[in-house]
């Protein structure tokens, strides 16, 4: 399955100070895997592209936090709009 979501092993040396994180990710952005941007690509609504803050679809990727829950929502808990 494709993902923009990205993920590597670091080197864990015998004397970091810190527990180490096993696997760490990163997020790679959507124009990567866009040659040129084709002709007549579906647009977001002007509202809609301020709030996604691109005027396409094909190129919104929101920022998934890889170390929340998939039902937790925001920080305290709540959903953040």
């Amino acid at each position: 399955m494709f993902t923009t979501r990205k993920a590597y092993v670091p080197v864990v040396g015998p004397f970091d100070p810190c527990p180490p994180l096993r696997i760490k990710t990163y997020e790679t952005p959507p124009q990567l895997y866009m040659g040129f941007q084709p002709y007549g690509l579906p647009q977001f609504s002007p509202a809609e592209a301020l709030k996604h803050g691109t005027l396409w679809p094909a190129l919104y990727a929101p920022y998934t936090n890889p170390y929340e829950s998939p039902g937790q929502g925001a920080a305290k808990g709540g959903k953040r709009e």
